[in-house]
């Protein structure tokens, strides 16, 4: 079965190009489209950034820039991408170029095709109603020449300005399709079932398998490690695993569910899982890494997990045989390893309502504010009483332990007890009690100890003012306005 896929409104047909090769490798290689560069070969730059149009998302057709170092050639088919070569339309350059060059936004030029379709898909987007957003939209983009604030300059003159011109054309009529494909090429297997039946029926061909969907963490195997996978089985084209769908008790979400359209839902519906995803990672990387993904990569130091342990998520896992519900708790049995059988997917993350009145945050703790990987992270939720006595306390903690754990010492400390600081400093001495952090690179033990008692006394201070406490829309540099630091 051949590859398809839209480059720059010309389709491609590939029949003999290895399921491993990044898009970044086609482009600059067979397809010598040099626009598009490499920086980092990671994801962290931007310099390769693209835009991909989606139309099997929850909230509808968009178009999504990505990282194409990290996106496999194979998980583009039936798709639409387009780079820099591709945006002058009717002998004109598009908005974003234009833009740039007024503010001017370029000097080596390097960075300046992934900054400008970093723009390109700020132009299209109807969402950009706050500043912050519009640094996040630009923050996985790297620029050393040109200092930003041209960059942003040309940001604000291009959010959301959606021209009707022939891209904003194809994302109106966008559909979703049927994307399966099976897929041989140099002794490499690459599947993307449309159906559970062919999914399982993959699996139980491909014993050998991984499984793969945005490739934000595999596509490092390949850029990296060199890695050749001899099976590979997408769930990118199951439309049950794209779905965030009401339940009696809360909300289930489609393992496939990517990030960014995730944090766009829970920004009202779950004020702590959004504001954990707001430094996942830029807005490249989230329009590709997927919840499940994050989920069943276990790592410890894995960022939606300590989150959703504090809000009690459930996690459905799915066979050919049979369909079983994992709490969160019992999901992670070793480091980087599930409880998920083999034949098992997990198929959907059951997330229930906030409780009335619940107190509940989630923090992030890195070198870097953008782009870094958590030293600890942590997610927490409490109830009181009419009196003020604490009824039930969920505290996730991720890069404390092998695994993302519930600090169960903490929460009978603090269950039972008035919801006060004495109370939440006896909790923060018995995390002692729950966990033995490691020395690495990115925290000592005693650094990662201390930043988790922190955390839950920030909390219980943060809680004091509001139950759900936010983040604020912080600047784009160190220096406020007045010269304030």
């Amino acid at each position: 079965m051949a590859l398809r896929f839209w480059l720059n409104d010309r389709l491609v047909v590939e029949r003999d190009v290895a399921p491993t090769t990044t898009l970044l490798e086609y482009l600059r290689q067979h397809r010598h489209l040099t626009g598009t560069k490499e920086g980092c070969a990671e994801g962290d730059c931007g310099a390769c950034t693209v835009a991909v149009l989606d139309a099997d998302g929850p909230l509808g057709p968009k178009w999504r820039a990505v990282d194409s170092c990290l996106l496999l050639l194979p998980l583009l088919h039936e798709r639409r991408v387009v780079t820099v070569e591709g945006l002058k339309q009717h002998g004109g350059y598009h908005p974003a170029q234009e833009a740039l060059v007024q503010a001017l936004g370029s000097q080596c030029g390097y960075c300046t095709p992934g900054v400008v379709m970093s723009l390109f898909e700020a132009c299209y987007r109807d969402d950009l109603d706050e500043d912050w957003k519009i640094d996040d939209q630009m923050c996985g983009n790297l620029c050393r020449c040109t200092g930003y604030r041209p960059i942003r300059d040309a940001a604000h003159e291009v959010a959301g300005l959606r021209p009707a011109d022939g891209w904003a054309k194809q994302k109106r009529k966008a559909r979703p399709a049927d994307r399966g494909l099976d897929y041989t090429s140099h002794n490499q297997h690459f599947v993307q079932p449309a159906t559970f039946d062919e999914l399982f029926t993959a699996i139980a061909r491909h014993p050998d398998h991984r499984f793969v969907t945005g490739a934000t963490d595999l596509g490092l195997e390949v850029t990296k490690r060199h890695a050749r996978f001899p099976s590979l089985i997408s769930l990118g084209a199951l439309p049950e695993l794209q779905q965030i769908r009401a339940t009696d008790g809360g909300w289930s979400v489609g393992a496939a569910v990517r990030l960014s359209d995730l944090e766009a839902w829970a920004a009202d519906t779950q004020p702590p899982l959004a504001r954990m995803l707001r430094y996942f990672g830029s807005r490249q990387i989230k329009h590709g890494a997927t919840l499940g993904g994050n989920l069943c990569n276990a790592s410890p130091i894995g960022d939606t997990p300590p989150v959703l342990l504090a809000l009690q998520a459930t996690l459905i896992a799915r066979s050919r045989q049979s369909t079983r519900r994992i709490p969160l708790d019992a999901f992670f049995t070793g480091y980087r390893q599930t409880a998920l059988e083999p034949g098992e997917i997990l198929a959907e993350v059951e997330i229930p309502r906030l409780p009335a009145g619940a107190l509940a945050g989630a923090y992030k703790v890195s070198k870097r504010r953008e782009l870094d990987i958590s030293a600890v992270a942590a997610g927490m939720l409490v109830r009181l009483d009419d009196g003020g006595r604490v009824i039930e306390a969920r505290l996730g903690y991720g890069g404390v332990a092998a695994t993302p754990k519930r600090a169960a010492h903490a929460e009978a400390v603090l269950t039972g007890a008035p919801w006060s600081e004495a109370t939440v400093e006896r909790a923060a001495a018995a995390l002692s009690e729950d966990f033995t952090p490691i020395d690495d690179h990115r925290g000592s033990a005693w650094y990662r100890a201390t930043v988790a008692a922190n955390l839950l006394r920030g909390f219980y201070l943060e809680t004091q003012q509001d139950r759900l406490p936010a983040l604020p829309a912080r600047p784009s540099g160190t220096v406020l306005p007045g010269g304030a630091p």
